[in-house]
C-alpha cells in the first residue's frame, strides 16, 4: 500500500501528525495526530490505534491509515498514537501483540513527569494527553490486537495507575477449528482466515483454538478479566469471514459476567473494512461517526 508522509495541520482536518521512535529494541516507531487545539494548554482523550493487514501487510504509514486516522483524530479531538508493529513472516507472532503492548506502556509513562533516561519521551503527550481518558482501538487484525491488549491489561498493570476506559474493534480478525454460522463447512481449513493463522503465528499454542484467536475457545481465559470499562464492536453483514464470529464474541462478552458496557453495531450489504477504504459515503461516514462518538462519551 502506497504510504503517505506525516503533516502539520493538514488541510481538511486541521489534524497535524509526526513519526516518533519508541523503543531502541526492538526498534519500533509509531505516527501521532494531534487534533487542532482550542488552547495550548488544551487536553485531550488519547487512543493508541492497532492498524490492520493480517499481521503480515500494511503500515501505520499507509495512505488510508493516515487518512482514517486524520478523521477520527479531528471529529472525536483524540490524540491518536498509531503503532507501527512489526509484521509476518519476518517476525512471527506473538511480536505485534508485544510490540502494541509496548506502545500502550509507553503511551502510559508519560501520565507522570519522569527522569528515567531509558524512556523516550513525547512532548504532544506530556503537554496535551489526558491520561483518564485513555482508549484502545483497531480495524480486522488491529482489531484481533484490541482484544488481546484488552485481555492483557485485565491481569497485567498498566505504568503509573493507568486504566483502559474503552476499547473498539471493527470487523476484527477471530477463527477456530470449527465454522460458525455462515463460515463454510466444505473446506474451512483452507479458508483465508484460518490459513493465513498458521502463517503468521506456525508455533501458536493450539494452533487455530489458541484464545488469541479463539477468544471462546475451551479453556480460553475468562472474558470477564478484560481490562476496560466499555467496549465497541462493529461487523459487517457480508462478511462472511467474521461477521458471524465477531456476534458470537460480543455475546459472548455480555454473558461473561464482565462488568462494563458493549454495543454492537452492524451495516448491513457491506464488506470487510468497507469504511477504510470509502471513508466518504454514507456507510463509511456512519460507521466512523459510531467509532467517534464512542470517543467522545
Amino acid at each position: 500500500m502506497p504510504r503517505a508522509p506525516p503533516c502539520l495541520n493538514d488541510p481538511e482536518t486541521g489534524v497535524s501528525s509526526k513519526d516518533i521512535v519508541f523503543s531502541i529494541n526492538p526498534l519500533l516507531s509509531a505516527r501521532l495526530y494531534l487534533p487542532k487545539l482550542n488552547a495550548n494548554d488544551q487536553k485531550v482523550p488519547i487512543l493508541v490505534y492497532f492498524h490492520g493487514g493480517g499481521f503480515c501487510r500494511e503500515s501505520a504509514f499507509s495512505e488510508h491509515h493516515h487518512e482514517y486516522c486524520n478523521i477520527v483524530a479531528s471529529q472525536a479531538n483524540v490524540l491518536i498514537v498509531s503503532v507501527e508493529h512489526r509484521k509476518a513472516p519476518e517476525h512471527y507472532l506473538p511480536a505485534a501483540y508485544e510490540d502494541c503492548w509496548a506502545g500502550l506502556k509507553w503511551a502510559a509513562t508519560h501520565a507522570k513527569a519522569t527522569q528515567n533516561s531509558h524512556i523516550i519521551s513525547e512532548p504532544w503527550l506530556i503537554d496535551h494527553g489526558d491520561f483518564s481518558k485513555i482508549f484502545i482501538g483497531g480495524d480486522s487484525s488491529g482489531g484481533n490486537i484490541v482484544h488481546n491488549v484488552a485481555m492483557r491489561a485485565g491481569v497485567e498493570p498498566l505504568p503509573n495507575g493507568v486504566k483502559i476506559i474503552g476499547a473498539y474493534m471493527n470487523h476484527p480478525y477471530f477463527c477456530g477449528s470449527k465454522p460458525v454460522g455462515s463460515e463454510p463447512i466444505e473446506g474451512f481449513e483452507k479458508s483465508l482466515p484460518y490459513m493465513a493463522w498458521g502463517i503468521v503465528y506456525p508455533d501458536a499454542p493450539g494452533g487455530i483454538d489458541n484464545p488469541m484467536v479463539n477468544p471462546m475457545a475451551p479453556g480460553a481465559p475468562s472474558l470477564a478479566t478484560l481490562g476496560c470499562s466499555k467496549m465497541f464492536i462493529s461487523v459487517a453483514g457480508d462478511d462472511v469471514s467474521f461477521r458471524d464470529r465477531t456476534v458470537l464474541y460480543y455475546e459472548a462478552v455480555r454473558a461473561s459476567g464482565w462488568k462494563g458496557q458493549v454495543q454492537l453495531f452492524e451495516e448491513k450489504g457491506e464488506q470487510h473494512v468497507y469504511y477504510m477504504f470509502h471513508p466518504h459515503t454514507d456507510k463509511g461516514k456512519r460507521l466512523i461517526k459510531h467509532v467517534t462518538d464512542f470517543l467522545r462519551q
